[in-house]
């Protein structure tokens, strides 16, 4: 048990717990897509930049994604150009075959590919069903691995949807059990609403477990809209998960959600890892003053709260 220094937490370790947790920030991708203003290029290659020199190792940079769609990642190529000497994974979302071109041809290592759990969610996002999702997921990963690139496939509506609400829970291991059978490396799990608690969320991981696919493999993707992400982290983290995703300043949403809060803040989750004796390798407070950074670039506070309660500490 370590005394707290100034705007840090006691370390006091809880048995049962990952003794390092990799934190795949989203911010930059997850964080920015929704963004109504466009946010300049230099500015995005600016915040992955100070991302990196807080010390984390993975940091989501963009989506090749069409341009109509998405008009806030219109810039991929440029951006991915701009922070592809950093000593660090620059993961990217690819949504076919096309955008999968698109990142190969820039030297990327790791892609993800967006599915959903409900029929409803595949319809509004992909215009597919969930089959016909992975059918068109599938080349596109087996691409991928024919050139040795790390897979992630992210699974939004694990837990509710908007449309159909509480999701069954075989339903969602019956499309993890579909994605890394095509050969992804590593599921996210999404609480694309914000729905889930600790106990749906043990109940899940251990049905995942059940149907053969291992801890090892998974990664969490809470928001925040009922202020459960950190519990549903914990909870996650108690069954053996070491990936949890998480966005610099709590940066994102979603805009199925009314009142939603976004991506779980990493600043809060490295705050609560950081107590719980949790090596992550990152520097909080250069963390908060990249949030804080951005938040001026975007023209509004961070929600974050640890974020708030750590630069207010400091004026």
């Amino acid at each position: 048990m370590n005394a707290p220094e100034l705007g840090l937490p006691m370390t006091v370790p809880a048995d049962g717990l990952p003794a390092r947790v990799r934190i795949h920030e989203v911010g930059a991708r997850d964080g920015l897509q929704n963004e109504k203003a466009i946010v300049p290029t230099a500015v995005k290659a600016e915040f992955v930049r100070r991302l990196a020199g807080t010390g984390l190792t993975t940091i989501e940079a963009t989506s090749f994604v069409h341009p109509k769609w998405v008009p806030q990642l219109a810039d991929a190529e440029d951006l991915y150009r701009a922070v592809s000497d950093l000593p660090v994974s620059l993961p990217v979302l690819v949504p076919n075959e096309r955008g999968l071109d698109r990142a190969l041809a820039l030297g990327a290592r790791r892609v993800a590919v967006f599915a959903s759990a409900t029929e409803s969610f595949a319809k509004a996002n992909l215009n597919r069903t969930v089959d016909e999702s992975l059918a068109m997921f599938e080349p596109v990963v087996r691409r991928a691995k024919a050139q040795d690139v790390h897979v992630r496939g992210y699974l939004s509506m694990c837990f509710g949807d908007p449309w159909e609400g509480a999701v069954p829970i075989a339903q969602v291991v019956k499309v993890c059990r579909a994605l890394l059978d095509m050969g992804c490396d590593e599921l996210s799990l999404g609480d694309t609403i914000g729905v889930a608690t600790p106990g749906h969320v043990t109940a899940l991981l251990t049905a995942l477990t059940e149907a053969g696919v291992p801890v090892s493999a998974l990664a969490v993707h809470f928001h925040d809209t009922y202020g459960q992400a950190l519990a549903n982290t914990l909870a996650a983290l108690q069954r053996g998960v070491g990936t949890v995703d998480a966005s610099a300043g709590g940066l994102g949403g979603c805009p199925y959600a009314k009142s939603a809060t976004g991506n779980l803040a990493t600043e809060d989750l490295v705050w609560m890892l950081r107590g719980l004796g949790i090596d992550t390798g990152v520097d909080l407070d250069r963390l908060v003053a990249t949030s804080v950074w951005m938040a001026a670039h975007l023209g509004r506070p961070s929600p974050s709260r640890t974020v708030r309660a750590l630069s207010h500490q400091e004026q």
